[in-house]
């Protein structure tokens, strides 16, 4: 039996109206999953298991009026955001934190009266919002309609409790957060129809296509049941008007129906004032068999009850893996809503029998090993990882072998993978790190001989050939990426960020050449790495864009790029954000810079002129190299403080930006516990001083880390002194075999500090 059906069981033995665990165990009461929900955040609130494919999330983007979208238009790339209250359905398969629209589809609904398969019609305000880890409900105000959501890995289970008098379900198949239009649904019962449809085109990726299969299930035999089709007026003024026609309902038509615009209804002529109705659905990204296989097999017979709680016990083992003591309330939900959001991607893409779709490839694979999908990495390669690989060791090798078999399946590890497709968001070769670091802290049992083969297909294809690094020939030749060499990220020519992000690739994949004895390799890796020298301009102080005859960008503004306005060479910030992101040769940035002096001087300017952005990744780690060098160690404690009690909240918009698959909230982890991964590809933690008096981690070897910290006030942020294991410790950089070996990291913090 797996993990899940084992925790499965035991939850369907338990009335949800007993807390399964004692409060005092019960590490879901410190989620909100309101948090993220504005402020651009963009999570949601719906139902999920930890890396679960399913997830039911309350859809209110759509509005009331003829407007498609009742929030603000610049920014709707989640189904769900905190302030509004038009609710349009229960959307099945979400993204949460991401920056574009995608998914959000399979709408579903409960509604009373006669049947209206117009959303704008049919949409109804909400009160009564309830949301805890795998369970979220409202009450829908215009119909008086109790609405309850649950869900299992690949599988959802709704249940709506009516007034009394006529109901009805919909399922719309035509509404949602993707750009792509079609889908097919068919009745195979009374009780049960079937169908899929189209998604993606992510971040507009024309090509990033792909469909999902559902099979869904209704409680009760419905009074009738029936399709809808939305007809719109072929005339010029409204051919284009994807809001204009008028819905037809059909009541006598049995077979199939096929559209952009379409949906199915079941009606309930006479129920009981109280009756319950529930919805159950499957979906799959191979087949509707399989949608149907994962419903037979992860529901079984279990009430909504057990299923709910089930959810609640898988959420509740994962959060209890790392077990924090002391620190105020509101830093407890900030933490465990942070581990929340960490371990909602990546997605098992693979159903109950194994199979899944192929990575670029139309046909069917098979692996005895859960497959993942989601793979956000030029945001999560930073450190979300490195949390799996802490903490979740074996979800993490498979999120490894997962990015393996991708490359076996069509050449190249994945960049921005979205159910076996490539969109090709974001730039550089950030899986290549992932394995690496993953590697190199001892998780091994993944096939690293064509992962290698992989990283340095990447590494050595020329740019015609290579849809990894498109512009790696000027890289080699010149040791930099000049402006207009690639233009093809939709923002424009980014050429320093991606040149930048090379490096620390090449980095990583330098010490695993050399390990497997390709010295002549990692000797050019290890000359490339260093080639962000190039870009660094004495004039301006900061990494600068060069053109083609390698000479500097002229104009130029370094703080040009803040509000993530295009500029020339940076993408999604300015030069500030980007001139320190040299994690793997800080010291030798220090150098080009004038020395120690200047370049904490300079870092220090960033952060107290508001240069520094904390909702975007290539300057997140910018407060720990403070900590590289000796006397400087104080600014990392005091930088890191000051910006977690200020973007870091219990509150709805308690992250500052985008939570980009959980890498924000993967920060505010590390950055909580007392350590952080600061050179992705490289197995090293930066100290700083936790906010918590202890904190116990699962270790993948069957220990228990434990950080402790003394201190007589909040005000101590300092750390004074520090042992590792029962011997002194007086570095501030650490291995990661030093930390899980050592079994305890003790810290002495005080008021002053510690210059």
């Amino acid at each position: 039996m797996s993990i899940y059906h084992s925790l499965l069981v035991a939850g369907a033995a338990l009335a949800y109206a007993n807390t399964p665990v004692s409060a005092a165990a019960d590490y879901t009461q410190w989620v909100n999953p309101f948090v993220g929900t504005t402020n651009y955040g963009t999570t949601n609130p719906g139902a999920i298991v930890p890396n679960g494919m399913m997830s039911v999330v309350p859809f209110n983007v759509m509005g009331s009026d003829l407007n498609r979208y009742d929030k603000d238009s610049r920014w709707w790339s989640t189904p769900y955001e905190v302030n509004n209250k038009f609710f349009t359905g229960y959307a099945h398969v979400n993204l949460s934190g991401v920056g574009c629209p995608e998914l959000g589809s399979l709408l579903t609904i409960a509604t009373t009266g006669d049947l209206e398969p117009d959303y704008h019609k049919y949409g109804s305000e909400y009160t009564a919002e309830t949301a805890v880890p795998g369970y979220y409900s409202n009450r829908l105000t215009k119909y008086d309609v109790l609405t309850e959501v649950t869900a299992t890995e690949r599988t959802s289970a709704e249940r709506y409790t009516f007034p009394g008098g006529k109901g009805n379900i919909l399922i719309n198949l035509g509404e949602g957060l993707t750009n792509e239009t079609g889908a097919t649904v068919r009745r195979v019962s009374d009780t049960e129809i079937e169908g899929s449809k189209l998604l993606g085109t992510f971040c507009y990726n024309a090509q990033a296509v792909f469909p999902i299969y559902f099979v869904m299930r209704v409680s009760a035999k419905p009074s009738a049941s029936g399709y809808w089709k939305k007809q719109r007026p072929m005339t010029v003024e409204s051919a284009w008007d994807a809001d204009a026609g008028k819905y037809k309902i059909y009541t006598r038509y049995g077979r199939e129906l096929s559209g952009d615009d379409i949906g199915y209804w079941f009606t309930y002529d006479s129920l009981a004032p109280g009756e319950q109705v529930e919805v159950r659905m499957g979906v799959s990204f191979v087949s509707t068999e399989n949608a149907r296989e994962n419903l037979d097999k992860e529901q079984l017979s279990f009430t909504f009850d057990e299923l709910r709680a089930a959810a609640h016990n898988r959420w509740n083992e994962d959060l209890g893996k790392i077990r924090v003591k002391g620190g105020t309330e509101e830093q407890r939900k900030v933490f465990y809503t942070g581990l929340y959001h960490a371990l909602i991607h990546p997605n098992l893409l693979s159903d109950v029998n194994g199979e899944y779709p192929l990575m670029e490839n139309a046909g069917t694979g098979h692996s005895d090993t859960p497959r993942y999908t989601v793979f956000s990495l030029w945001d999560t390669y930073r450190n979300l990882h490195q949390l799996m690989t802490l903490v979740y060791p074996e979800r993490q090798t498979d999120m490894v072998r997962s990015m393996i078999g991708m490359a076996n399946e069509w050449g190249w590890l994945p960049k921005w993978e979205l159910y076996g497709r490539e969109t090709f968001t974001m730039e550089g070769d950030p899986a290549i790190p992932v394995i690496v670091d993953t590697w190199r802290k001892g998780l091994r049992d993944f096939d690293i001989d064509s992962a290698y083969a992989a990283m340095k297909r990447s590494a050595t294809t020329p740019g015609a050939q290579n849809p990894m690094r498109p512009d790696i020939d000027p890289y080699i030749a010149k040791g930099y990426v000049p402006l207009g060499a690639y233009a093809g990220d939709m923002s424009g020519d980014n050429s320093v960020s991606h040149a930048l992000e090379y490096y620390v690739a090449d980095n990583a994949l330098a010490w695993l050449a050399e390990e497997r004895g390709d010295k002549e390799f990692a000797k050019e890796l290890r000359k490339r790495a260093a080639g962000y020298k190039n870009y660094y301009s004495k004039e301006s102080g900061t990494l600068r864009p060069l053109n083609a005859d390698g000479t500097f960008l002229t104009p130029f503004n370094p703080r040009q790029g803040e509000n993530f306005e295009n500029v020339p060479g940076f993408h999604e910030g300015s030069a500030w954000n980007y001139t320190f992101f040299v994690p793997h040769d800080v010291e030798g940035l220090a150098r080009l810079m004038g020395g120690k002096r200047k370049f904490v001087d300079k870092l220090q300017m960033v952060f107290d002129e508001g240069l520094y952005d904390p909702s975007n990744e290539p300057d997140i780690a910018y407060p720990y190299l403070f900590s590289r060098f000796k006397g400087e160690e104080w600014r990392t404690q005091r930088e890191v403080n000051r910006l977690l009690g200020k973007h870091f909240t219990s509150q709805p918009d308690g992250i500052p930006g985008n939570d980009d698959t959980g890498t924000m909230s993967g920060w505010a982890i590390f950055s909580m516990m007392g350590f952080y991964p600061d050179c992705p590809g490289e197995p090293y933690y930066t100290l700083t001083s936790p906010v918590f008096d202890s904190v116990e981690i699962d270790l993948a070897n069957g220990k228990t880390l434990t950080i402790d910290a003394e201190r007589t006030s909040p005000d101590d942020i300092y750390i004074e002194s520090m042992t590792l294991g029962d011997k002194n410790l007086n570095k501030y950089r650490i291995s990661h075999d030093e930390l899980v070996n050592a079994g305890r990291l003790g810290m002495k913090l005080s008021s002053e500090a510690n210059k």
